[in-house]
């Protein structure tokens, strides 16, 4: 059995960004229509008016001022709200490959390692773009990396449980060093005329490069003290959306199945989970938690990663021990614990230890103990 570290981290932002209040404008025009559209039927309570959103609304509720995005028009756009994302040739790399590729490339670069380092390709995402040849394998062949490559899924903790699946593959020998990155267009998912998610997520890619401690030799290294998965069935978070819709009675099937939650259930549930998993991985591991330095959790809402961190330190959490990066990329499902993770990290000694954690739809929690080097 080899010990792991994480060598290097990458990451990939998308150059177009939306504001709360260009967001909100979109949104309201949309609704704005709608109800002068549906007027009479809405007088004769044929139909429910919709309510118009605001920034303040959004940022109470989430934290969230900002997101990046892949197309900014598209969402924008009253008459569409979706992002336009044209269709590429199969001859052509994919938009998940392409994404992967440019967090691939800085994560490599921190982990002093050439693609000929590398044995195995995980990608983890909460969607991927078609079901084969599989996305990992692309972005192998983009890269030029032997060995293999394979996709998982376990929507917003698909990093963590990727993380372990890296490696487990190094302990045991099946690859020198691996390769796990988090492509997320969550923006193509998302309902946009929803005023209780149109808010919710952003576009990014994170890259991480996990390989055996003794052959390591990038200054930027992690050891993988441990990691701790759990998965408990719940239709609170979930999305419909698959191959078989279209076998569905006429009209049914057709319709957009994406992204739908109980938000305020989620927010009970979950919590309690995920502190209650971390504060066990912390003592199956014998690591106090007053010795961790910084809680990289998942990015979905600050009032929920507030509420965490309070339950795991007694306390509330200084900014420091438990960094923000959703109120400028919203919720990147997989990718936002590594960008927290990515961007705050450096400035942390040798010895420090800290916990990266993602949670989301399954339910599905993963916790990764790390210590620098």
């Amino acid at each position: 059995m080899h010990n792991v570290v994480i060598s290097g981290t990458g990451l990939y932002t998308p150059s177009q960004s939306i504001s709360n209040d260009e967001l909100v404008a979109a949104f309201n025009a949309y609704v704005q229509q709608f109800n002068a559209e549906n007027a009479d039927a809405i007088a004769r309570g044929d139909v429910q008016p919709l309510s118009e959103s605001s920034a303040a609304f959004i940022e109470k509720a989430s934290g969230i001022k900002s997101r990046y995005v892949t197309d900014k028009a598209g969402i924008l756009d009253p008459q569409r709200m979706t992002p336009r994302i044209p269709e590429r040739s199969d001859d052509e790399w994919s938009i998940l490959c392409e994404m992967s590729v440019a967090a691939a490339r800085e994560a490599l670069a921190r982990a002093g390692r050439t693609a000929a380092d590398i044995d195995a390709v995980i990608v983890a995402c909460s969607n991927l773009q078609r079901p084969y040849p599989a996305i990992a394998i692309e972005v192998q062949a983009a890269l030029g990396i032997q060995g293999f490559g394979y996709d998982m899924n376990v929507a917003c903790s698909s990093a963590t449980f990727g993380l372990q699946a890296a490696a487990n593959a190094v302990q045991l020998g099946q690859a020198r060093a691996v390769l796990m990155v988090n492509p997320e267009i969550c923006t193509g998912h998302l309902n946009f005329r929803d005023r209780d998610s149109h808010f919710i997520f952003g576009d990014a890619a994170t890259a991480v490069i996990v390989e055996r401690a003794d052959q390591a030799a990038s200054p930027h290294q992690w050891e993988i003290v441990g990691t701790k998965l759990v998965t408990q069935f719940s239709n609170n978070i979930r999305n419909n959306f698959g191959f078989l819709n279209r076998c569905a009675e006429e009209g049914v099937g057709a319709r957009d199945k994406l992204f739908v939650q109980e938000g305020r259930k989620v927010f009970k549930e979950v919590c309690p989970m995920v502190a209650e998993l971390i504060a066990a991985h912390l003592q199956d591991v014998g690591v106090p938690v007053t010795e961790v330095k910084r809680f990289w959790l998942h990015q979905a809402n600050l009032n929920m990663n507030q509420l965490i961190a309070r339950r795991l330190l007694g306390r509330d959490a200084e900014a420091h021990e438990a960094p923000v990066i959703l109120d400028t990329y919203a919720n990147t499902s997989s990718a936002g614990s590594v960008i927290a993770f990515h961007k705050h990290q450096d400035d942390l000694p040798a010895g420090s230890v800290g916990v990266l954690s993602s949670f989301g739809a399954g339910y599905s929690i993963g916790s990764v103990v790390l210590r620098k080097r």
